[in-house]
């Protein structure tokens, strides 16, 4: 089937040309730091590589059952070693990068040495998938003290030259895991795998070297594989300072799209409170009105349900805020350091004052579910993942509800130069990178909630952005960022009457799994809990998830 399918595909696959910007990027002219193309990590100096030998294609299977391809990293700068082969599917231009390494040290025990031998660890000889020749996947033997963070690939039986490669002396690297496979030899019990480091953090130290995994079904383990582990006693050296994050997002920042049909716009947190936001605590039946720069709001603390914010309690000012005000909107930046401080991570913050309920797909009917999934004080985000080494967009990510999806640069919508385009969903206000509908639930049975997005109000983050958190930069941050309660009140409807009022009409089979599937959706959908702010959630401190 997988030779057939492919044989149906005509032209030129995406990955045989190479991904470029729509605009020239900006000129950093840096000679140390950020965008400078060299990180040092302690007497370890890495660069970044995009220029590549393809070795080997598998011509089906993974992504959109393109294939994959393999590279060897070429044109190496002087002094610099191969750590590891790079690999990519075939749907997409060719828009990869890898770390090649040098040491500058004087040590007695070198930070990179050479492998002892390459152990052949499977090879598609005899595999009968569709290939472009044969490959054989090498994985370095490290001498004793040493470990080794990448595969190698050739195109023959012979071994890959210990010349050009090495590997990592053990205190220079962290424990690594797999990621999602990219593709999979069922026959052969193969799966190929990204690898990242283990733990991914504002304080991390783990590096990807953008190398990946060959696994046995049998055997799934990340076997002797590590990830680079960043040993600088100035961690946050290469990360941009404030001036420089400003020409980022003059060049990346993107534009968000509301949807035309959207009620529930965003405003800012300042004139949220300014127009009748109030404060409840636990146990007292009075609120007070919260100051228009959120200044006495509780501070710190935990999430422990003894405060939250409610709408206004006069009918029509109520109404009114949970329209949202987009002329007042400002979005809110925190920027990280990222995988080891060779990312910088933009982290975009939108405030809705209201999230508008969900509406349901069974099969042909669409279905409004009354309250549900309706609350008080929204956020939502989008992250660009900025590489330190050039000061390149790498990729961005997009929340939706309750998790979200990271894109490669090479996959955006970009308008207006190099800037990415974001939607909004309708009433949810999920992000994804293109318009149209997702439905949540069971897409094979056409059951699940309704993310639908288009082109409507633009909105310009980048008139519009206000820093609220740079740490490394010792950047003061609002009182109402560290408000660590909700930003709305628990639930005030039953799930289940809603369900009742909707859904009554519907065939027995269809109402059973249209309420199955709702019973799986996490709280943030459902609206059963007031959300939290910012601070608050996981990707504050962690990676995006």
């Amino acid at each position: 089937m997988g030779n057939f399918l492919h044989a149906k595909k005509k032209g030129p696959l995406p990955i045989e040309t190479s991904f470029s910007f729509p605009s020239p990027l900006p000129s950093w002219n840096s000679d140390e730091g950020f965008a400078s193309g060299l990180i040092d990590i302690g007497g370890l100096e890495l660069q970044q590589v995009s220029t590549f030998t393809k070795v080997w294609s598998v011509l089906q299977g993974g992504p959109d059952d393109l294939g994959v391809s393999f590279f060897r990293p070429t044109e190496l700068p002087a002094g610099f070693f191969i750590l590891g082969h790079y690999v990519q599917p075939n749907n997409k231009p060719l828009s990869g990068q890898i770390l090649v390494g040098r040491d500058v040290t004087d040590a007695d025990s070198p930070i990179l040495k050479a492998p002892l031998d390459f152990n052949l660890i499977w090879s598609s000889q005899n595999s009968d998938v569709k290939q472009s020749g044969s490959a054989y996947f090498w994985l370095p033997s490290p001498p004793d003290g040493y470990r080794s963070v990448g595969l190698a690939v050739t195109n023959t039986p012979d071994k890959p030259s210990v010349d050009e490669f090495r590997c990592i002396r053990n205190d220079f690297t962290e424990e690594c895991e797999a990621g999602s496979s990219i593709w999979d030899d069922d026959k052969d019990g193969i799966s190929l795998l990204p690898l990242r480091p283990l733990y991914r953090g504002v304080q991390a130290l783990g590096v990807p070297v953008g190398t990946f995994l060959i696994q046995n079904h049998s055997s799934p383990t990340v076997s002797a594989l590590a990830c680079l582990k960043n040993n600088s006693t100035n961690f946050t050296r290469s990360m941009p300072t404030l001036s420089q994050i400003q020409t980022l997002m003059q060049n990346f920042s993107p534009w968000i799209y509301l949807h035309p049909n959207e009620p529930y716009l965003p405003s800012s947190v300042n004139w949220f409170f300014k127009n009748g936001a109030l404060l409840y605590q636990k146990d007292n039946q009075m609120s007070i009105p919260i100051q228009m720069d959120g200044s006495n709001l509780p501070q710190g603390g935990s999430n422990d349900g003894s405060y939250w914010i409610d709408l206004p309690t006069n009918n029509s000012q109520m109404e009114m805020v949970k329209k949202g005000d987009i002329t007042s909107t400002e979005v809110y930046l925190h920027v990280k350091p990222m995988l080891g401080a060779t990312c910088t991570d933009i982290a975009i913050w939108v405030f809705y004052p209201f999230n508008g309920p969900v509406r349901a797909k069974v099969e042909f009917i669409n279905i409004s579910l009354g309250k549900i999934g309706e609350h008080v004080g929204d956020w939502e985000h989008v992250t660009l993942r900025i590489s330190n080494f050039t000061g390149e967009l790498l990729s961005m990510y997009f929340s939706e509800h309750s998790g979200g999806t990271w894109v490669d640069a090479s996959q955006l919508e970009f308008e207006d130069g190099n800037r990415p385009v974001a939607y909004s969903s309708l009433h949810g206000h999920a992000f994804y990178s293109k318009p149209g509908l997702v439905l949540q639930g069971n897409s094979k049975l056409g059951i699940g909630i309704r993310n639908d997005t288009a082109k409507g109000t633009r909105m310009d983050v980048g008139e519009r952005c206000k820093f609220v958190s740079v740490d490394y930069l010792g950047m003061a941050e609002p009182a109402w960022l560290n408000y660590a309660r909700k930003w709305g009140p628990k639930k005030s409807y039953d799930t289940t009457k809603e369900l009742e009022k909707v859904v009554k009409f519907l065939p027995k089979k269809l109402k059973e799994r249209l309420e199955k599937m709702i019973e799986s959706l996490p709280d943030e959908v459902l609206g059963e809990e007031g959300p939290t702010g910012p601070k608050v959630k996981s990707n504050w401190l962690n990676d995006e998830q």
